[in-house]
């Protein structure tokens, strides 16, 4: 049950320990969030800019949602909030872009108590422009305030992850997700209840769901491809490995919810009772589990897990996903 009035869902042990600090006066000059894509890491990110910002005269009601302040975080034009820009081809965040972020952050808020920088994605960027933060973390200006969002917290450099306050967002549970979708987004409950389950515990990423049947279309699209890649031979699986390899930016979703459905694959193929995620593609979780041994399966996941990891670094694209391809089950056997 929510005890707060922040637009944060299922995060409320998160809320609570940012409204704590606040109201004992012991905000960071730093903080990192972290977790799973769509989890909810850049909606808390704003609501926490919000109540630090916002001019409600009683602390309990910031963010009132309301007034000048809010109106503005909310829609991406408050003066004193700064982004960094990532590169539109990979996504990453480049050395320039954070640098003139820092000089931003540097200078005096213009209306509010704090001037905020908020880095999304921030495991993107490369050491060398992860190191323009240094400066700041170690001397940081007295209204200043930065905050990061990452995926993985193992591409970032011990120094950040020192001098920042760390929160972990964990998967949220399912029945939470489904009322939340019944309750606030009037999503019927059949569909909110199949949302929930395929969400993964991404509340984000349900909520979009709902709102997008796009989103729903793209995912099946993807499941499909995976399943037809199964089948594929090597000529078959060069060719998808040459379309795949030229989107960096979808490739990463992609092989996420690949991930999935190999990890709902090998919890069948060794007898587990576990209802699968991806619940809607159980007849052929079920129909390949009577194919593949758990060990293929096993190496499947592996492959997939490999190549999401090596998405940050530069890489040849292409050959790096006919690796994993050509580690998929069904060749063996053609």
């Amino acid at each position: 049950m929510t005890t707060h009035h922040w637009p944060v869902f299922g995060h409320d042990w998160a809320v609570a320990q940012l409204r704590k600090s606040m109201d004992f006066g012991r905000v960071r000059h730093a903080y990192l969030i972290t977790g799973t894509d769509n989890i909810g890491k850049n909606t808390l990110a704003h609501s926490f800019a919000m109540a630090l910002n916002c001019t409600h005269p009683d602390a309990a009601n910031r963010p009132c949602m309301e007034c000048r302040a809010c109106r503005l975080v909310l829609s991406g034009n408050h003066p004193d909030l700064l982004y960094s820009e990532q590169d539109a081809n990979t996504g990453a965040l480049k050395i320039d872009a954070i640098r003139t972020v820092m000089r931003g952050l540097s200078m005096k808020p213009f209306e509010a108590r704090h001037r905020i920088a908020i880095m999304e994605h921030f495991d993107e960027a490369q050491p060398r422009a992860q190191d323009a933060l240094l400066k700041t973390l170690e001397e940081p200006p007295p209204s200043a305030l930065l905050i990061l969002t990452a995926t993985r917290v193992e591409a970032l450099l011990q120094t950040i992850l020192s001098r920042s306050q760390i929160i972990n967002l964990r998967p949220i549970p399912l029945t939470t997700i489904r009322d939340v979708l019944v309750q606030h987004y009037g999503t019927d409950a059949d569909h909110a209840e199949l949302l929930a389950r395929l969400s993964g515990g991404r509340i984000g990423w349900a909520i979009d769901a709902s709102q997008n049947a796009a989103l729903l279309e793209e995912r099946e699209r993807a499941l499909e491809a995976l399943e037809t890649c199964i089948e594929m031979n090597r000529a078959g699986r060069f060719d998808m490995a040459q379309e795949l390899g030229k989107d960096k930016l979808r490739l990463g979703p992609l092989l996420e919810l690949w991930q999935t459905y190999w990890r709902d694959l090998l919890l069948l193929t060794r007898g587990s009772h576990v209802p699968p995620a991806n619940s809607d593609h159980l007849i052929s979780l079920q129909q390949l589990a009577i194919r593949l041994t758990p060990d293929e399966v096993v190496e499947a996941l592996r492959a997939t897990r490999t190549l999401i990891n090596t998405l940050q670094y530069n890489v040849n694209l292409r050959l790096a996903v006919e690796v994993m391809l050509l580690d998929y089950p069904g060749l063996r056997r053609e």
